[in-house]
């Protein structure tokens, strides 16, 4: 799979979980792909002083994301600054 490729899945997979941070008041952006192994996000909104919202990264954001592109090993929130 091409860096372009897994970034257009990443997106996909950043489209199916947006709306359900938005019906949280929250969303999420994709920042960068790091060696087509590591996804850097940042939670906007509600997200940024949820207290659970390590859970939604690994258990939502990080899950969906692996299921479009499994070559990622890592999903990193990196915080406003």
């Amino acid at each position: 799979m091409t860096t372009e490729e897994i970034r257009l899945n990443v997106e996909k997979a950043l489209e199916e979980i947006r709306p359900f941070l938005k019906s949280d008041g929250g969303d999420i952006s994709l920042l960068d792909i790091e060696d087509d192994k590591r996804v850097r996000v940042q939670l906007e909104g509600a997200c940024v002083g949820c207290s659970v919202n390590q859970m939604t990264l690994k258990s939502g954001v990080e899950m969906t994301i692996k299921k479009y592109a499994p070559q990622i090993e890592e999903v990193i929130n990196v915080e406003p600054a």
